[in-house]
């Protein structure tokens, strides 16, 4: 008899699966493909507290993401690394007062030990200016993190796997069926099929969350999920020095270029619905285009589809706030689902858990493996 089974190979899954077992709970991973094999691989990679999400007033949201950015920082300091980002000010959109306020809100909402604050450029003169478009004189930096995030998913496997958990990949749930106390969840993998009991499932199937959820019919109720795809573009190097780049678009949304591998630059993401996940989440003629003139507004040096050196496109599921834009909806979640969000994995955590002690699952020794690092961590210094 398990306590808990997380469903989920994904930063989500892995995350819960290792906080649980450091708690000392019985935990059974079940992962249909491989491990990070589908979001958590596909993200723009950044640990950020989410700067947009003030301007929707998300202020709870965007705190309890920059305080996990802090603590997230401490665990894994050998695969999370401190990155400054430039916003250029762009005449005609959102004002340069309204930055510096956002900004400002942004430093103090969350506790900084590591991270320094933010600062106005003169991009005529400051190094970051160079490749950024002549018409554009003031930006606005501040610090966030990069990560990586597939290796991220594994060392939280692995750490959950050396706490006494189970961490079965190629296994697909097939069958969820309540039995008063407990689940019996059937499974089938490279040992055959078998059937597992637990007494709570946790669903972090992410895009396949909808799916799970309906193996359990009226037994474990779920909300209407939004699928949002977003896609990247990887092309050669676009620019010297290690800051990465924040744009705003005409459209309100923003745009990263971020240093990627040494010689190429990271951009995205955009955010358009999915149907299926029967549809391999690939970036379209569409979205390719978009990319481009979004970029191309902002580099001197124009970037043409020659320069793309691949692509990719993750798909994550939102609560369907019905009549918001995709960009608009909240990045809140609730406890049978995830949104694919790095930066609020440990506070995910931290409520599964809660909820099961609530229900008495054995929480013995649950702080104690709070704010261990990961494998290969070295002490990280303040600022």
């Amino acid at each position: 008899m398990q306590d808990i089974l997380v469903i989920g190979g994904g930063i989500n899954g892995a995350g819960i699966a290792r906080d649980a077992a450091g708690r000392g709970l019985r935990v059974t991973l079940c992962e249909q493909a491989d491990l990070a094999s589908g979001t958590s691989s596909a993200s723009t990679k950044l640990i950020h507290g989410g700067l947009r999400y003030l301007e929707y007033g998300d202020f709870t949201l965007v705190r309890e993401a920059l305080v996990e950015r802090e603590i997230l920082l401490r665990m894994a300091p050998h695969i999370i690394w401190p990155l400054r980002f430039i916003l250029p000010h762009s005449p005609g959109m959102r004002p340069a007062w309204l930055l510096r306020i956002g900004l400002a809100i942004y430093d103090h909402l969350g506790h900084r030990e590591f991270l320094p604050g933010s600062r106005r450029l003169d991009l005529r003169s400051h190094r970051a200016g160079e490749p950024i478009s002549r018409g554009l004189q003031v930006a606005f930096e501040y610090s966030d993190c990069w990560a990586d995030d597939s290796r991220l998913v594994v060392l939280n496997a692995v750490d959950a796997a050396e706490r006494g958990a189970t961490v079965l990949t190629r296994t697909r749930v097939t069958g969820l069926r309540r039995a008063r106390e407990y689940w019996d969840v059937d499974t089938s993998g490279p040992g055959g099929d078998r059937t597992l009991r637990t007494r709570a499932i946790v669903n972090a199937a992410g895009p396949w969350v909808a799916s799970v959820g309906a193996l359990a019919g009226a037994s474990l109720p779920s909300r209407p999920v939004r699928l949002v795809k977003g896609s990247h573009l990887v092309t050669k190097r676009l620019h010297d020095g290690d800051q990465a780049y924040i744009f705003q678009g005409a459209d309100s949304r923003i745009a990263f270029a971020i240093p990627y591998e040494r010689e190429f630059t990271l951009v995205g993401t955009t955010e358009v619905t999915h149907g299926s996940m029967n549809d391999r989440p690939e970036i379209s003629p569409d979205e390719l285009a978009y990319l481009l003139k979004f970029i191309n507004r902002y580099f001197r040096k124009p970037i043409a589809k020659s320069d793309i050196v691949s692509t990719f496109a993750g798909v994550r599921p939102l609560l369907d706030e019905a009549g918001k834009r995709s960009s608009a909806v909240s990045r809140e979640y609730v406890l049978d689902l995830d949104a694919g969000k790095d930066d609020h994995l440990r506070r995910q955590v931290d409520n599964v858990q809660d909820t099961g002690r609530e229900k008495r699952v054995n929480a013995a020794g649950r702080d104690r493996h709070r704010n261990a690092t990961l494998d290969g961590t070295q002490p990280l210094a303040r600022r």
